[in-house]
């Protein structure tokens, strides 16, 4: 049967008040790193929502205006109605990401991870099998590295966040250096972020763009600004509406640390991505350091997903406004043919 009737998301993306969605769907992981931001593991549960709920959530996000979901964890691929969700979040005309630990892949989920508007997200830290096992808690670096190496032979679109600073001493510059010899381009770095595992929440560790056009909603229920905030509930999505609770969100999101005006180039992404607070903004605005192409337009601009940043977005960088601190497309402003297209990333 075909259906040209427009999406819920298509329709409403270009003004909608949620651009993406984090939907945390299990606590379960069967690994135990000590730097979980949710305190997941082999004892976590998949909580009280129902694949019902999950649905129904997408279906209200998806009317909200949102066109990314990323289905995190815990462990997402433990939670056995993933793969239904994802395949109605692209049927609400959303792309979904599942941000995996790609310890194991059952058959079917590669079916899944290599349909069109699905990518895959995973976590590295070092070229050191040691250090690994030290930081997740079991001996499982061959396990995702060759799952990581079977994702490239696929040709299913990867990123991997590399965390920093874990271990005294840790070895990540070699482990992107590993990954990058494999074949992997979508190499994210950041530090390890004072949350979750044996920690106490503070705010000043968050990227200061929670909760602006994006909410999270956890295995109970609650939403809250972002997965990492997690302390901050807003609301639940069993007892209201998504859109009822969104308001909440955007006040809770606006008494953590403010926005930085820019976002450093290399890290910031079209909306769903963590955007990071760009540690020099006089240093982002030069010449050099103006608009690096993987960082892509963002998707509200139609444009093709590899053009390159017009010369004169250089110049304008200072005097444009910007409506969203995370749009590179606000301030690099890409020269592009017309017509609409999927970004590049």
């Amino acid at each position: 049967m075909t259906v040209t009737q427009e999406s819920p998301a298509a329709s409403s993306v270009a003004d909608g008040p949620l651009s993406s969605l984090w939907a945390e769907v299990t606590g379960m992981c069967q690994l135990s790193c000590v730097h979980c931001y949710a305190g997941s593991g082999p004892d976590g549960t998949h909580g009280t929502m129902t694949a019902d709920d999950w649905e129904k959530v997408l279906m209200e996000a998806a009317a909200l205006g949102a066109r990314n979901v990323c289905f995190i964890g815990g462990e997402p691929t433990l939670y056995p109605a993933l793969p239904g969700l994802v395949r109605h979040a692209l049927g609400l005309g959303m792309e979904a990401e599942v941000y995996t630990n790609l310890v194991r892949v059952r058959p079917e989920l590669w079916e899944l991870f290599g349909t069109p508007g699905v990518r895959l997200a995973t976590s590295w830290y070092s070229n050191d099998r040691v250090e690994h096992k030290l930081i997740a808690g079991r001996d499982t670096f061959r396990q995702t590295l060759a799952n990581i190496e079977e994702v490239l032979r696929r040709g299913i679109k990867l990123r991997v966040g590399l965390i920093d600073g874990i271990l005294p001493g840790q070895h990540a510059k070699e482990g992107a250096e590993l990954l990058r010899a494999r074949g992997v381009v979508d190499i994210d770095g950041d530090h390890v972020r004072e949350f979750g595992r044996g920690t106490n929440p503070d705010p000043s560790q968050a990227c200061g763009n929670c909760g602006h056009r994006r909410a999270a909603v956890l295995p109970d229920g609650a939403v809250t600004p972002c997965p990492l905030t997690r302390w901050m509930k807003a609301g639940n999505v069993t007892r209201a509406p998504l859109a009822d609770i969104l308001g909440s969100v955007t006040r809770m999101a606006a008494t953590l640390p403010a926005r930085m005006p820019t976002c450093e180039p290399d890290t910031c992404f079209p909306d769903w991505k963590p955007c990071k607070p760009n540690r020099s903004a006089a240093q982002s605005r030069s010449a050099n350091r103006a608009c690096n192409p993987a960082c892509g337009p963002d998707a509200q601009e139609p444009c093709p997903p590899n053009c390159r940043p017009s010369d004169s977005s250089v110049q304008s960088l200072s005097i444009q406004p910007m409506r969203d601190p995370c749009m590179p497309d606000h301030w690099c402003n890409p020269t592009c043919t017309p017509g609409a297209c999927t970004p590049n990333i």
